[in-house]
């Protein structure tokens, strides 16, 4: 089973109808979050995504876009390459990640 991060943060967004069903997406995404479904790509699992921005960057359709490296995922991340707790740097006091 791959990886999920935070469940509904993710800043992932597909335009079906500007999918031109090349599949590159699915080629370039690290955790499967994309399937093709006839001729167009569907998002399999949105929770999955890592915000990477590899499907934005490499759709020749402009049809993905994802704020790579932003919100409660990033900080997941980095907290995983620090060694430290993520911290989403959240003010307010409130539940963060």
């Amino acid at each position: 089973m791959k990886n999920k991060y935070m469940k509904n943060v993710v800043t992932l967004n597909l335009s079906p109808e500007k999918c031109v069903g090349c599949g590159i997406c699915i080629e370039v995404c690290p955790h499967g979050v994309f399937t093709m479904e006839g001729r167009r790509v569907q998002i399999k699992d949105k929770d999955r995504c890592m915000e990477c921005g590899a499907c934005a960057i490499n759709c020749p359709a402009k049809a993905i876009s994802v704020d790579a490296g932003v919100g409660c995922a990033a900080a997941v991340i980095i907290g995983w390459l620090t060694g430290n707790e993520p911290s989403c740097d959240c003010s307010g006091g409130g539940e963060c990640c």
